[in-house]
This record gives C-alpha cells, sequence and structure tokens, in this order.
C-alpha cells in the first residue's frame, strides 16, 4: 500500500511526542509541583498515540 509508510512515519512521530511529553511533564513535576492538567493531557496524547498502533498492526 503506498499510505502504509506515511502511516509509520506518524505513528513514530506520535511515539517519539508522547515520550518527550512525558519527560516533559516529570520535569515540571520534580521542578514546579504537581499540575493535573498536564498529566491528562498526557494521558489523553498516550491513548491517541496507543489507538495509532493498535490501528495500525490490525
Amino acid at each position: 500500500m503506498p499510505g502504509t509508510g506515511s502511516t509509520d512515519g506518524s505513528t513514530r512521530t506520535m511515539g517519539v511526542l508522547t515520550v518527550g511529553g512525558l519527560v516533559v511533564v516529570t520535569a515540571y513535576t520534580v521542578a514546579l509541583g504537581s499540575n493535573g492538567w498536564l498529566w491528562f493531557g498526557w494521558v489523553v496524547l498516550g491513548l491517541i498515540t496507543l489507538g495509532m498502533v493498535v490501528t495500525r498492526s490490525t
């Protein structure tokens, strides 16, 4: 399929953003204290990434 390469690239990009987001949110929590909205946003980002991985593998 022609679109498979771009799907893999976008899924990989989302994975990198999710991991990077976790690092940023963790650093923010350590430096300035916990912020529930940041963690909520990271969980949503993680769920979107997980959904992309699941739909790509089926």
